[in-house]
């Protein structure tokens, strides 16, 4: 039988997983008994996850009507990426510094599982997309895994999965012009070009956001 604090960990990262990837839309109310029968957690443990979750701004408190998932709007989104870029930028700088030969294949191989991904997705395949995502999400981690700060790493993944929240939202994908970013970005690594992976990446979360915006899905 698993351990209270593992139960509550896995029922944790089940419900982060489900908020990030849309399965748990914006404004959706967090009713603690349906929650209990969906994760498998007590009552008090799911208390402490979305007060957890309410740290993290991916859950609202409602005073005494309880939680509800975090909603989105487009001055967030907007904030979101801005956040997202300036953090990302400075850890590509640190880490194309400092980045060895082992860096340089971890980011070679997230590059080509992402890369056969967008391949499928611009046949039309979109039955993948949670995992297409993940593979965006490891390749733009591989870049910066060499920056030598954990704390920039962490608040990096913390503003990431907020903007692909909205990334899923609006199940953005933006083809060809993306692809050939990411091919880019691979490209000014390998050379350790940092002024010009800033520049790309600039452009990168900029089209991200304008495509999601463009969707309508996001007020």
């Amino acid at each position: 039988m698993l351990q209270p604090s593992t139960v509550g960990e896995s029922a944790y990262r089940k419900i982060r997983s489900d908020i990030i990837f849309g399965r748990l839309r914006p404004g959706k109310k967090l009713k603690l008994e349906r929650l209990k029968v969906d994760y498998g957690a007590s009552v008090s443990t799911l208390r402490e996850i979305l007060n957890r979750l309410h740290s993290e701004r991916l859950v609202v408190a409602e005073g005494q009507k309880g939680f509800e998932v975090a909603p989105v709007s487009i001055p967030n989104l907007r904030e979101i990426a801005a956040l997202r870029q300036l953090l990302e930028c400075r850890a590509l700088e640190q880490s194309f510094r400092a980045g060895d030969m082992d860096w340089e294949g971890r980011i070679v191989a997230a590059h080509h599982r992402l890369a056969r991904m967008e391949e499928r997705m611009a046949d039309g395949d979109r039955s993948h997309t949670e995992e297409w995502k993940r593979y965006d999400w490891q390749f733009h981690q591989a870049l910066i895994s060499a920056c030598g700060s954990k704390m920039l790493i962490d608040n990096h993944a913390a503003v990431f999965d907020k903007y692909l929240r909205y990334q899923m939202i609006a199940l953005s994908y933006r083809g060809e012009v993306a692809a050939r970013e990411h091919a880019l970005l691979l490209e000014c690594a390998l050379a350790r070009d940092s002024a010009r992976a800033c520049e790309v990446l600039t452009r990168h979360v900029a089209g991200g956001v304008e495509h999601a915006l463009a969707t309508g899905t996001i007020s």
